[in-house]
């Protein structure tokens, strides 16, 4: 019974890039950044190995260096990804 609460508790995870991009929408604004602790796993189901393998193979936006520590992705092109992934 214990554990049965305590899983109650924890958040879910979107599982399809439709659940996903509806995340997406509802917390974050339609213009900005987010960094990639943001993206995994809320927005994007998969590791942080693979995030930087799709986007060397650029089948995942690029990132942009804001400064020296600080690496995030534009929130419309994180959007557009969903949405073509979505509509393969």
């Amino acid at each position: 019974m214990e554990h049965q609460q305590a899983d109650a508790l924890l958040p879910t995870q979107p599982t399809t890039p439709l659940k996903a991009l509806e995340a997406l929408s509802k917390p974050l604004p339609l213009e900005g950044f987010i960094r990639q602790s943001a993206l995994i796993p809320n927005i994007v189901p998969f590791s942080a190995a693979t995030l930087w393998r799709k986007v060397k193979s650029k089948d995942f936006p690029a990132p942009l260096k804001l400064s020296e520590r600080v690496t995030a992705w534009r929130v419309e092109d994180v959007r557009a990804w969903l949405q073509a992934v979505q509509n393969k």
